[in-house]
């Protein structure tokens, strides 16, 4: 005889992992303000992402965010990334590159990360700036 009162936990547990990824990427997100080497915007984005599947009020907050919010309603209106931001995100990749032969890592190594980091690369950079920006 199945319990119809009882409601499935699918649906809560499905918000509780939105809501942790949106905390962990929210964090990196943080972390990236104050750590060069780890990009602030794409974890900004994620987060609002996950939070909007887990808390529209959290995804709200984050929008509205004084610092953050510019930057999840530039990409969702016009894919953009500031200038600042890509020249940021460019500049870290070049240094962990740099990093990496500096470690002396193995060459095969070397150009798995140049491909990727020079894919990322090319994907910030064709981004557009922002409003008006038709680049």
């Amino acid at each position: 005889m199945p319990l119809k009162h009882v409601k499935p936990a699918l649906p809560h547990i499905r918000r509780a992992v939105w809501l942790a990824l949106g905390f962990v990427a929210l964090g990196l997100g943080i972390l990236g303000v104050a750590l060069p080497v780890l990009p602030t915007t794409p974890f900004v984005i994620l987060a609002a992402f996950c939070f909007g599947k887990g808390s529209p009020r959290l995804r709200q907050w984050l929008v509205d965010h004084h610092i953050f919010g510019k930057l999840i309603t530039d990409w969702e209106k016009y894919g953009a990334i500031a200038p600042r931001s890509k020249a940021l995100a460019c500049t870290m990749m070049g240094a962990v590159f740099l990093l990496s032969l500096v470690m002396g890592l193995k060459w095969w190594i070397l150009l798995i990360q140049g491909i990727c980091l020079g894919g990322a690369a090319t994907f910030v950079l064709t981004r557009p700036n922002g409003p008006g920006d038709t680049a």
